[in-house]
């Protein structure tokens, strides 16, 4: 392994590479946060240790990590598995010596140590721990994200993620709020809740994720709360009441994995069609756009039954669509159900939804065109790119330097792939 020294002291440089959701990305900042004799680098050819905290919610995510890790091996890199694969995955690795080291989410705080390791190490920790570290800066990007909750007691037929994550279990409100105030005084204003199950927040200590809100909103410097999926069962009336607060996203991310009753049955779901058709209706006229997931091809999933799915999700007010095609996954209910659907049939029922929802966007943003809040959050090309209180993109031509700054847009022109505006230095 290559080394270098600085300072007149040895030390090694490590990359983080990070797959999957949001919760990743705010573990890959605990781990670089917790990296004291190391020097973290932008990419793996400057690297002598990756670290990859990878996700295994799906086959392909699986697929990507595997992949990714030969590549590394050939390139003489020492590799590290860490996140959701390490603990579904990981044992397998390491003993097919695939990886140098293996450790599970609840070793993040211990980085530092488990790198040192001059012998080959497997530290898959347990799934009942909370995470210690208070990330204060999150240098690369101009929003931070906050881990609220670990784990989920939902036991949905095709998800694996419990397995990986544990039972819910909620971080300490103070740890929270004194991690935000500590953030909003770096300078930071929109705030994204994160978690495995966030809308359980609360349940084990007698809160709620409406009573988290109100207390984060009164914080100094908080402009904007954005939150991660939550369940329709999750969404309560002291929820609801805050849909008129101005702090909180024009967006709600509202997971109904499907649009057929007997589907959600099958699929163990705590949701049922009629009443999340009233939930998203009623959300909507209040000016919320809405996001959902979908899992199509999951086993039973009939043509019969997918067309009394499709029927209804026309009738929902979804602008937003995370859309996935069934992944077979060892150790869950759904992994023993024959009625398997042909992928292609799959893949085919997927993209229509995705059009169906692409309309529905675009729509939308011809009529949410004024008054966008938009935090700008990086340069592509010719424009600088953000995200207004809907989660729609808006690519804006300025001469002037507004990374990282909030702008507001008095109108702008709605195009097929994002909001487009123009400011006047």
């Amino acid at each position: 392994m290559c080394n270098y020294r600085t300072q007149g002291r040895q030390v090694n440089r490590v990359y983080l590479k990070t797959f999957g959701c949001r919760t990743n990305i705010y573990d890959s900042q605990i781990m670089a946060q917790n990296l004291k004799d190391f020097v973290l680098v932008g990419s793996e050819e400057e690297a002598d240790i990756v670290v990859v905290n990878s996700c295994t919610v799906t086959n392909s995510a699986d697929s990507s990590a595997r992949s990714y890790i030969s590549g590394l091996q050939k390139k003489g890199k020492r590799v590290v598995l860490a996140g959701c694969g390490a603990i579904s995955k990981g044992e397998t690795l390491f003993k097919e010596e695939k990886v140098f080291g293996v450790f599970g989410h609840s070793e993040k705080g211990n980085i530092n140590t488990l790198l040192k390791s001059e012998t080959p190490f497997f530290a898959p920790g347990d799934l009942e721990s909370l995470d210690e570290t208070i990330v204060e800066d999150f240098s690369s990007r101009s929003k931070a994200f906050i881990k609220i909750q670990e784990g989920c007691d939902f036991n949905c037929s095709y998800c694996i993620i419990p397995s990986v994550r544990g039972r819910a279990r909620s971080q300490e409100e103070r740890k929270i709020l004194d991690q935000i105030a500590r953030l909003a005084g770096n300078g930071y204003g929109e705030f994204v809740l994160t978690g495995t199950n966030i809308g359980s927040y609360g349940k084990d200590t007698g809160s709620s994720i409406a009573t988290l809100l109100k207390r984060i909103s009164v914080i100094r410097g908080v402009r904007r709360i954005r939150l991660g999926s939550l369940e329709p069962v999750q969404i309560d009336d002291a929820f609801m009441e805050l849909l008129e607060e101005p702090w909180l996203e024009k967006h709600l991310h509202i997971a109904l994995q499907h649009t057929s009753e007997a589907m959600l049955i099958r699929m163990r779901r705590r949701n049922a069609l009629q009443r999340d058709l009233a939930l998203f209706e009623k959300i909507a006229d209040k000016g919320f756009a809405l996001g959902t997931d979908f899992i199509v091809g999951h086993p039973g999933e009939s043509e019969t039954i997918w067309q009394e799915a499709l029927e209804n999700f026309r009738l929902f007010p979804i602008t937003h669509l995370h859309a996935f095609t069934y992944s077979r996954r060892e150790g869950t209910h759904a992994a023993m159900m024959k009625e398997s659907v042909n992928g292609r049939v799959a893949k085919a029922r997927m993209k229509l939804l995705e059009t169906i929802v692409s309309e529905n966007n675009f729509a939308f943003r011809k009529g949410h065109a004024r008054g966008l809040e938009v935090l700008v959050e990086e340069r592509k090309g010719a424009y600088q790119v953000g995200y207004d209180q809907y989660y729609n993109r808006v690519f804006i031509t300025s001469p002037l330097d507004l990374e990282k700054e909030w702008v507001t847009i008095p109108e702008a022109e709605a195009r097929t792939e994002g909001n487009y505006a123009t400011m006047a230095q």
